[in-house]
């Protein structure tokens, strides 16, 4: 993949709004390149007493409003609502707002792999670099996976491609944010509580095309790449023999541009929304040079990630599935299709402004019984209605208990919330799935996979 130039830092100084981990590693990125920074956060941010000693103004407990009128121009951390009276100040004021990903990106020289998408972003970059590994290919994995972009900055050469998850937060920012490879994997509704309806949560993840150029490279099935706009040459995947593609499946066979590569059954991951992403990675690869010998070696090698139909192991014969970081409805219609035994559903949380009649029509089919945890657990119970028996639980500990008195040999528990997990788990679905992980596995008789 071949590097332009890309759109410089425009002058300070800087108001970085959020001082969590992308905004505190985008602070140390700005002032480490000489740029004036004012940092600040509504909280008492972890990391604010670090940044003040080397020498960035910090001020915590503050909405920022009063900062500004010393700004030029403003980053802010995924997590700042777009109603932050800092951004409806900026804005006002015609002063630009750049995300972290953004920045990092301008700061780099390194080729950007960038994947959005509802479901699967994490699952995908993941599989990318295990790709690039095998290939022997230098490699970074960031974004919204864990490891901020700006983080990068002084620590790789032009030599290593960063291979980035994009959230919809990040790139509703976007300024001129231009990868050289762009994924779309799917679009469903989610995050309808930030963005407001459905149109504007789409608008914010096809953002990731809007500013491409034709050397640049566009990945997706036919109906995505048919949302996204941008000048990107078109890479198409298709699992529907029917629908030619770059990389398509042909008679069991995972092919690129007619060439078998490897059969898909040799792919460890589950489900047919993996297959799919499988694909995605697939083209991703070929497109940037991988080998394809490589390609199928990161298809074959790659087993998933935490919390993402993560077989945890059994009791008693039944299966326990760690599915936490299904935080939407059409990620927990997914994983219920992975499977073809019966399925104890755990669900439940915060819905973040969904509905749930898709799940309750696909648990419907599977589902033998439901046990529902969370503020927003009577919503999904009602959608349930007449559909799944159901058992409203006070903790995931009372479900897991629930779940494992009634589940029989052969069947499947699965934690797939369909929802956030803020309003029991502050540290996120990933303490939800780590506290799950730690309950099961002390279930009498368990047997580790």
């Amino acid at each position: 993949m071949a590097v332009e130039r890309r759109p410089p830092i425009p002058p300070g100084p800087w108001l970085v709004v959020g001082l969590e981990r992308s905004g505190a590693a985008c602070a140390r990125a700005l002032w480490a390149r000489g740029e004036p920074v004012i940092g600040v956060d509504s909280g008492e941010p972890s990391q604010a007493e670090a940044l003040r000693h080397e020498g960035i103004e910090i001020s915590t407990a503050s909405d920022g409003v009063e900062e500004l009128e010393r700004a030029r121009a403003v980053v802010r951390s995924p997590g700042v609502p777009n109603e932050a009276a800092v951004l409806v100040a900026a804005r006002a004021a015609g002063i630009p707002i750049y995300s972290e990903l953004e920045l990092g990106w301008r700061m780099l020289e390194s080729p950007f792999v960038a994947v959005t998408g509802t479901n699967g972003k994490t699952t995908t970059v993941e599989l990318l670099g295990e790709i690039w590994r095998a290939a022997g290919r230098p490699v970074a994995v960031a974004g919204n996976v864990g490891t901020a972009v700006s983080s990068l900055v002084g620590t790789i050469g032009p030599e290593t491609t960063v291979i980035c998850e994009a959230s919809s937060f990040q790139l509703e920012d976007s300024v001129a944010f231009a990868p050289e490879l762009a994924v779309l994997l799917n679009i469903e509704p989610d995050h309808l509580d930030r963005h407001g309806d459905f149109d504007a949560y789409r608008r914010a993840k096809l953002e990731l095309f809007a500013f491409q150029g034709a050397d640049d490279t566009a990945i997706g099935s036919e109906a995505m790449l048919a949302l996204a706009g941008g000048d990107g040459r078109r890479v198409r995947i298709s699992v529907d023999a029917a629908t030619e593609a770059d990389v398509e499946l042909r008679d069991g066979l995972i092919c690129w541009r007619g060439t078998a590569l490897l059969a898909a059954s040799e792919v460890r991951l589950r489900g047919a929304h993996n297959l799919e992403n499988a694909l995605c990675a697939a083209a991703a690869a070929l497109s940037a040079g991988i080998e394809a010998e490589a390609v199928a070696s990161g298809l074959r090698s790659f087993a998933g990630v935490e919390h993402r139909l993560e077989e945890i192991g059994s009791s008693g014969g039944v299966l326990w599935v760690n599915d936490s970081k299904a935080t939407n409805v059409a990620s927990a219609v997914a994983a219920l299709a992975a499977f073809q035994q019966p399925v104890l559903l755990i669900a439940g949380g915060q819905a973040k402004g969904q509905e749930f009649l898709t799940l309750a029509e696909a648990a419907a089919a599977s589902v033998r019984a439901a046990f529902l945890i969370g503020e927003d657990a009577g919503l999904v119970a009602a959608a349930f209605d007449g559909l799944v028996e159901c058992s409203r639980c006070e903790s995931l500990e009372a479900a897991i208990a629930a779940a494992a008195a009634a589940a029989e040999g052969g069947e499947v528990v699965l934690l797939s919330p369909a929802c956030a997990s803020f309003d029991q788990f502050p540290g996120g679905f990933e303490q939800r799935g780590d506290e799950f992980r730690q309950i099961v596995q002390a279930l009498p008789g368990f047997l580790g996979t």
